[in-house]
């Protein structure tokens, strides 16, 4: 939902954050208005959009006599005074089913305490308010494409929880075929989220797919994948859990067209920023492009896209995603990074999902446009996702040992050594486009050598020294990028680092040398990874019983996968004509 359709809500255009803030609970007319007026004076100088909120009662209490609230109603009624007063939205609490309808009535925003989020009854009553008017239904494909369709709110019942909705398995990528096709999609109450960017008050909610025979989870959803990789992690007893922050780069264009046929092959992408631009008659051009590679932290005007990425940002914070900063990347033509903070494997591939789906809807309402696309450019810099993980273990991380190799635990070095002995096949997951191997070409900045070392990034495995902290303590692993599905690549990962830990796979020693430096013969020793996603693909089919343990991956899902790829990407690229061989040989 976009921010200009709450209602009352002053600044919304000013591109700052939002505040939400009051009292904890409602106490008094008197100390409810001196509070808003305070903020309220603040808010409207610095142009902050502005909800006020506070519980109507208080319902989580340490001791049975403890305070509880001046009544409902009496406590409602501040509440609309206090919007009607200031003419501002106010925000209240729910706790069971009978507060939905009587809060509703006062206030204009209900919230749903995250750890109660699974009483689906209370979702479903919230939902049902008028806060919301459409529920959007949405699950992921083999390859990590959301996929959805929406339903009237007085559609969304508890038996949906319970019984599911059906879907055509058979026409979604990777998923069943026409003789068994029937599939169905059980909505996960915790992932619920308010739409930022449709007009029409959408609830979305992320589902889970099962086998409407057996009614047992369906091996292909990705989400399954994930959920099963962090319960063989605690069951090894190896840690009981992990944590994940993406870093995924995209690019923002004002113009792309492309075009594949039997007869006729193109793409023609431009951007003001671009460094090709800065001869043209962009009626009138400003100047100020980015040379290749010199993308990295320019200031407005230079940087044209800081607006835009703010407000990807705060439409993310909207979404319940954690934003930890934004800013232009090294390539040109608007190369830009917005970093989640970290969290669960499950979570942060949700938060993918969404991420990707924001940044895409939010560029196409500035009109322009953004690709995740590992490599668009010829002769620039291409588009990561470095994973950063950490294990952790009763509130340690598992990872952290001051006098270790850049404070690393010796399972710390196990797990890189089994993403380093697994890297050409995790790739086939992680780095999963022909495009992909575009980026991931030797001699340029891209993370090529299968060597770990600390800061220096030319190895597939880094590890930050920004801070000592434990909590800072970490593996980045490099490879990705975000055309990857991030259950099947983070669950893929996670396996791999367990069964470097599980067999004491020792990583040999850190590469602390610029690698693209290094002499010839001596480069020859660094292994690097395969060059394509044909030669991954195989490494996949050959080196895959890591992802098996636990019935985490099933053969049939690497199957699947496996064939797909060949047939639909690999062979679909190898065998057309490429537009550049016209250039080569049409006169040869």
């Amino acid at each position: 939902m976009k921010l200009e359709n709450i209602p009352k809500l002053k600044h919304n255009t000013s591109n700052s954050f939002f505040l939400i803030a009051g009292p904890c609970a409602i106490e008094g007319d008197e100390m409810a208005n001196r509070i808003a007026q305070e903020i309220l004076t603040i808010t409207n100088k610095l142009e902050i959009p502005f909800i006020f909120k506070g519980s109507f009662k208080k319902a989580n209490r340490s001791k049975l006599d403890s305070f509880t609230g001046i009544g409902d109603e009496k406590a409602l009624a501040v509440l609309k005074n206090i919007s009607d007063s200031y003419d501002i939205p106010v925000l209240t609490d729910i706790h069971q089913i009978s507060d939905v309808k009587l809060a509703s009535k006062y206030v204009d925003i209900l919230q749903v305490p995250a750890f109660l989020a699974r009483q689906t009854d209370l979702l479903i009553a919230a939902a049902k308010s008028g806060k919301a008017q459409v529920v959007d239904i949405r699950f992921t494909d083999l390859f990590g494409t959301w996929q959805h369709f929406s339903i009237p709110v007085n559609e969304f019942t508890e038996e949906l929880f319970k019984n599911g909705i059906g879907f055509d398995g058979s026409s979604i990528r990777g998923f069943q075929q026409i003789h068994e096709s029937d599939m169905l999609l059980i909505p996960d109450a915790t992932t619920t989220f308010m739409d930022p960017v449709l007009d029409i008050p959408t609830l979305v909610i992320i589902c889970d797919i099962y086998d409407p025979v057996t009614l047992e989870p369906y091996s292909r959803d990705p989400r399954f994948v994930a959920r099963k990789a962090n319960d063989y992690m605690q069951q090894s007893g190896i840690a009981d859990l992990s944590y994940w922050g993406p870093e995924a780069e995209f690019f923002i264009f004002d113009d792309v067209r492309y075009e594949s046929t039997p007869y006729s092959s193109y793409y023609a992408i431009d951007s003001r920023e671009g460094w090709w631009n800065s001869g043209e008659d962009l009626g009138p051009n400003l100047g100020g492009q980015i040379q290749a590679k010199r993308g990295y932290f320019p200031v407005p005007p230079v940087d044209t896209l800081q607006d835009v990425r703010s407000d990807m940002m705060l439409t993310l914070q909207a979404a319940g995603i954690p934003v930890e900063a934004h800013h232009h990347e090294v390539a040109s033509a608007g190369q830009s990074e917005i970093d989640l903070r970290y969290d669960t494997l499950l979570n942060t591939s949700d938060n993918l999902l969404k991420y990707k789906y924001l940044v895409r809807t939010v560029a196409r309402r500035h009109g322009l446009t953004a690709t995740f696309m590992p490599k668009p450019l010829f002769e620039d810099n291409g588009s990561g996702m470095h994973l950063h993980t950490s294990l952790w273990k009763n509130g340690k991380n598992v990872f952290y040992d001051k006098s270790g190799y850049a404070q690393l635990s010796d399972k710390a070095l196990y797990y890189i050594g089994g993403l380093l002995k697994h890297a050409p096949a995790l790739l086939a997951l992680a780095a999963p486009t022909t495009n992909s191997y575009r980026r991931l070409v030797p001699g340029f900045e891209a993370p090529v050598n299968l060597a770990y070392s600390k800061r220096n990034r030319s190895a597939i495995i880094r590890l930050p020294t920004f801070s000592k902290s434990e909590n800072a303590t970490r593996v980045e692993f490099r490879a990705p990028d975000p055309t990857c599905n991030p259950y099947l690549a983070c669950a893929a990962l996670l396996m791999a680092g367990l069964d470097g830990i599980e067999n004491q796979i020792d990583p040999g020693e850190p590469m602390d040398k610029d690698l693209y430096d290094l002499p010839p013969e001596e480069l020859a020793n660094v292994p690097q990874v395969p060059g394509s996603l044909a030669e991954v693909l195989d490494e996949l089919e050959n080196n895959h019983n890591f992802l098996l343990k636990g019935n985490v991956f099933t053969p049939d899902l690497i199957e699947n996968y496996i064939a797909y790829k060949r047939e639909n990407e690999v062979d679909a690229v190898r065998l057309r004509t490429h537009p550049h061989e016209f250039s080569l040989y049409f006169d040869s």
